[in-house]
């Protein structure tokens, strides 16, 4: 089941609350999903975090988000298949691939995202300056 976390809300110098931006993660690891969501919330984004690649998508179809980070090896759904779906359905979604690797090792399946629409790739394990310059990165992109 899907979990949702948020940073609190911060004002800008008028006052104003600043907009969060919005970010899906996809990983059957369910610590590494919460350990990327922590970090995340902590530089205040808003993480909404799915364990599987068919809940993610389900996510992303009702809500929208604004970057979408996702495991490339999982039991169900793989991440080259949510990507593959995910840019049919919007050609500028912002999406960031990562994995540890399997029998071929993490950069083969991270040169398959990125050859499939993945805007970075990160190999695991995830450094938290890694992550969040990755973030900043792709949320730059118009």
């Amino acid at each position: 089941m899907a979990e949702v976390t948020h940073a609190t809300s911060e004002t800008d110098a008028t006052g104003k609350k600043a907009d969060m931006q919005s970010i899906l993660v996809i990983d059957d690891d369910k610590l590494m999903c919460m350990a990327l969501a922590r970090i995340l919330v902590s530089a205040g984004y808003t993480v909404t975090q799915a364990f599987d690649g068919d809940e993610g998508l389900q996510l992303y179809r009702t809500h929208g988000f604004d970057l979408v980070i996702t495991d490339l090896i999982m039991p169900d759904k793989e991440g080259i298949q949510i990507i593959r779906e995910l840019r049919k359905e919007n050609s500028n979604i912002r999406i960031i691939a990562m994995s540890a690797g399997g029998r071929g090792g993490a950069t083969d399946y991270l040169k398959w995202a990125r050859l499939m629409g993945a805007k970075q790739c990160l190999s695991k394990p995830i450094k938290r300056e890694d992550l969040l310059n990755a973030v900043s990165t792709v949320l730059a992109m118009p």
